[in-house]
């Protein structure tokens, strides 16, 4: 169930359906690795091949950006929701806490992910969090017995993206998790430091709207989605 744009590969499927997914793969003692997909990234593998090929390892490239779900609609696809990142980490902590599943938070700055773990605790009472670790560790060594003592079934690695993606292609080997996901910035909102855009702007996909209102020197990031659109179209 998954749609091609300029060579990357998206997922057509909702949160329950990759949620349900995933947790059939950790019951079948199998690694999913999850990563989020936007026009920026798209075009910026056009000129990356490793990251091009980053991209597709994914088991889950999730639809985190509403210029993938307009390309879709115009080609005649069945993408119809946008999976944002930090949702679907919602999600997951949802069903881990109802299903008896551990999360593990890697990265950000120091304290950032311990304060994101008291307040995932708050909003599901019953999540076990087995432990966290700031990104700016950089004992090898040490990273892996953390996580492995820890015996997490899902890690969210926040070191901001593509830079996660690859921590976690090169590690998925050696770790104890059964599910990763590059989440970026996430920690920062759950614990409360960065203001996410308000719920309207979440439900019309203009986020980018927000944030380039609050910083008009994006705007230029924002020049991506009409060229993006226009390849995509093209078939280029």
């Amino acid at each position: 169930m998954k749609e091609n744009f300029l060579g990357i590969d998206i997922c057509s499927m909702t949160y329950k359906e990759i949620t349900d997914s995933i947790f059939k793969r950790i019951d079948e003692n199998k690694k999913s690795f999850i990563v989020a997909i936007n026009p920026e990234k798209i075009m910026k593998a056009q000129e990356d091949r490793d990251l091009h090929k980053l991209l597709n390892k994914a088991d889950y490239q999730i639809p985190d950006g509403v210029g993938v779900l307009i390309a879709s609609r115009l080609k005649g696809g069945n993408i119809r929701e946008r999976v944002t990142g930090i949702d679907m980490m919602m999600t997951l902590c949802r069903e881990a806490e109802q299903l008896g599943k551990s999360v593990f938070l890697y990265g950000a700055k120091p304290g950032i992910a311990d304060e994101a773990k008291v307040k995932l605790e708050e909003m599901f009472p019953r999540l076990l969090v087995a432990g966290t670790l700031n990104g700016y560790e950089k004992d090898e060594a040490v990273i892996k017995q953390t996580i492995n003592e820890a015996n997490p079934d899902i890690i969210f690695v926040a070191l901001g993206s593509p830079a996660q993606e690859y921590w976690i292609v090169n590690h998925m080997p050696h770790l104890a998790p059964k599910v990763y996901q590059g989440v970026g910035g996430s920690f920062d909102v759950i614990s409360g430091r960065i203001k996410r855009a308000p719920a309207l702007f979440q439900r019309f996909g203009m986020e980018w709207l927000y944030r380039l209102l609050k910083e008009p020197w994006r705007w230029k990031r924002q020049v991506i989605l009409p060229m993006f659109l226009i390849k995509a179209m093209k078939g280029k």
